[in-house]
């Protein structure tokens, strides 16, 4: 049997996520569709992915101590740290491999953690009746070069379905734990690199007017564009679409999914004068930025998604 290599693996699990996810949000079509009745694209594999996010427990053999051996395996590096005190989540993003390539082929990892400990007791003990029946770190019982093993592991339950009275208390404390509970790690959005499209599109305000006029809806926390106060990273998400979920009670409640983001790399100033046909992914704004993040994870929030 021959055996992939770590590129091919990493491909086979990018495309099942991107597969399930596209299928699971309408958003991303409509976006793609739009895209290319537009004139921007003429096939979705003109789009650059800028980041792809997830979104964890912060609990004993879960969150991102385990979650990040999947891609810290395939090459990735864990980079900048992001502290989110009012909503009780920590965060890092992961440079993809081949970053320094002229054309960068993966996408940026975000990946976000709940610091449980913060929570109510009532909301940990909700969390914990749930996460306790995960006895050991899943991720040590894979097999990192397979594929088709990590694929099944991203869109399978860690634990039981919550109820719905348990869904609805943390949704009273914590909208990212109820998002959690239920989705899992799911992924929670792709994004697109607006930087890379075709010139009247290709800034984060042009971008937003498309959207805008083809009646996405549009995340307004923050105001609909969220800027880095260096004024580097622009960036706007559509608001979750909303599913059928279904509980352990048999109970069925529309929940927010996933959404889209679209971001804004803008060039760095020591490289204002490198001509645009030579701009490559180093040249551009890198990272994240704590008060853009803050915001766009609101897309799931009901202020969002109930407005």
């Amino acid at each position: 049997m021959q055996t992939s290599s770590p590129t091919q693996t990493l491909d086979a699990v990018l495309s099942g996520l991107m597969r399930r996810y596209s299928e699971r949000v309408p958003d991303v079509q409509n976006v793609i569709n739009s895209m290319i009745a537009e004139g921007i694209i003429t096939s979705p594999d003109e789009i650059e992915n800028d980041h792809i996010a997830f979104r964890t427990m912060g609990v004993p053999n879960l969150g991102i101590a385990s979650f990040e051996k999947i891609f810290l395996h395939y090459g990735y590096q864990k980079r900048d740290e992001y502290n989110f005190t009012e909503k009780k989540l920590t965060a890092y993003w992961y440079s993809p491999p081949g970053v320094n390539s002229p054309e960068p082929h993966y996408p940026r990892i975000f990946a976000s953690e709940l610091r449980v400990h913060e929570l109510s007791e009532e909301a940990q003990r909700i969390i914990h009746r749930y996460t306790d029946t995960v006895t050991s770190d899943p991720v040590d019982a894979l097999d990192l070069d397979d594929a088709e093993a990590i694929d099944q592991f991203l869109h399978q339950p860690l634990w039981q379905t919550p109820t719905l009275a348990d869904y609805q208390t943390l949704l009273k404390e914590s909208e990212y734990a109820a998002w959690v509970i239920y989705n899992r790690y799911y992924l929670n959005h792709f994004t697109i690199s607006v930087h890379n499209l075709k010139p009247g599109y290709n800034s984060i305000d042009e971008y937003v007017a498309f959207l805008e006029r083809r009646g996405l809806r549009l995340n307004s926390a923050g105001g609909t564009i969220k800027v880095s106060p260096d004024g580097g990273l622009r960036q706007a998400s559509t608001v979750a679409q909303m599913i059928d979920a279904e509980f352990a009670d048999d109970a069925t409640f529309r929940i927010a999914g996933s959404y889209v983001e679209f971001a804004e790399r803008r060039i760095l100033p020591q490289f204002k004068d490198v001509p645009a046909d030579q701009i490559t992914r180093q040249h551009r704004r890198e990272g994240f930025e704590t008060g853009n993040a803050d915001k766009i994870f609101e897309s799931t929030f009901t202020t969002q998604t109930g407005r």
